[in-house]
């Protein structure tokens, strides 16, 4: 079984669907403080499938973000990669052997190795882990879950992170359909509210980077009313600025009577569209400019050539405690498919500096 990892340039790393797999991703976040690095996998297909006959092997981009933590250490982190997916049984196995082909092309003081794995979690398909609604519960234990992940490992070495940084649930939306069969697809409330929305004569517009400050405006709104923590204006300039021909970057502002009342930035990468962030007005709820909005998104996408849509993030069941249960039963309506994935899983390269920063980050 072989893993093999040779640096690439990352202005060369190939566009995909996986957004935080881009070179646009690279230069958003070198401009928030991590440096990018692309590397070229080749991986044995038996490393990915325990029952292969063949010796083929594959290869694939990756991207990889430095971010020191201070006394001059770092760590290096993964965002939704790799992309190549083992089966369960060697999913650990996987982690491991391009953990330590990645530790020679790694700062000598990186202390760990943090994946955010998108991959379709293993606990999502058995049964106990879902109530008699069908509710999926999540995961067991930590403790289980790297006792199951480390099955077969040479080191035992993988942890479970204390948190988890990109979405690990979200639905996704098959755009190969027709827009009435998407229409279908939707909950009756939602498709009601996109007519609704229409017959009262909300309008929604593309914009550009003129637009921002109307944008941010808005979106600081609704994170202050939310409660949640938001980027700052310069975050959303560096995505104007890092889109190219593979990436694209679309505001989108729905306004009723000349008010502005909802807002979404729509990012475009290869066939997949990313609904990444949105905002909307406390006021004229009755308009259901937020439905009108998300709708003229998932044509927009069509439109580009994206063959699926990834909602960015719910709630992982229908919890009503919690605190994204608005958001999950909104995105819920539009009819998609619920995905949850691994989440982040470390590789400790200095055990020691490990427990510290792992110690420290479940007390921030």
């Amino acid at each position: 079984m072989t893993c093999t990892a040779e640096r690439k340039s990352v202005d060369q790393i190939n566009t995909t669907n996986i957004l935080p797999q881009t070179p646009f991703w690279a230069k958003v976040k070198n401009k928030q403080g991590f440096e990018p690095n692309g590397f070229r996998l080749t991986v044995s297909k038996e490393l990915l499938d325990p029952y292969a006959q063949s010796l083929q092997q594959l290869e694939e981009d990756l991207l990889i973000l430095i971010k020191y933590i201070g006394e001059g250490h770092c760590f290096a982190y993964v965002p939704y990669g790799p992309k190549l997916e083992p089966q369960f049984e060697h999913q650990g196995l996987f982690l491991e052997k391009l953990s330590e082909s990645l530790r020679a092309h790694l700062p000598d003081n990186c202390v760990f190795i943090r994946y955010d794995l998108l991959w379709e979690n293993q606990w999502a398909g058995e049964e106990e882990f879902y109530d008699t609604h069908g509710n999926w519960q999540g995961p067991p234990s930590a403790q289980t879950q790297e006792f199951r992940v480390n099955f077969n490992t040479d080191h035992w070495n993988l942890r479970k992170s204390p948190g988890d940084a990109l979405p690990k649930n979200t639905f996704f939306l098959d755009l190969e359909r027709g827009p009435e069969e998407l229409l279908y697809e939707m909950r009756y409330n939602t498709r009601y509210n996109i007519r609704q929305a229409s017959k009262r004569g909300v309008e929604v517009r593309e914009y550009g980077v003129e637009k921002l400050d109307d944008w941010y405006a808005l979106y600081e709104e609704t994170a202050l009313r939310k409660q949640i923590v938001y980027q700052s204006k310069d975050y959303f300039l560096e995505l104007f600025a890092h889109q190219d021909e593979q990436v694209r970057v679309c505001l989108l502002m729905a306004s009723h009577e000349g008010q502005e009342l909802a807002s979404m930035l729509l990012v475009l990468s290869h066939k997949r569209a990313t609904y990444l962030f949105g905002a909307s007005a406390s006021d004229k709820r009755q308009a259901m400019a937020s439905y009108a909005l998300q709708w003229e998104a998932i044509k927009r996408a069509k439109e580009f050539g994206c063959i699926e849509y990834d909602m960015f993030g719910c709630a992982p069941n229908l919890d009503s405690s919690h605190p994204l249960h608005g958001v999950h039963l909104y995105k819920k309506g539009f009819g998609g498919q619920l995905f949850h994935r691994m989440g982040c899983w470390d590789y400790p390269f200095k055990d020691g500096e490990y427990e510290m920063f792992k110690a420290q980050e479940m007390y921030n």
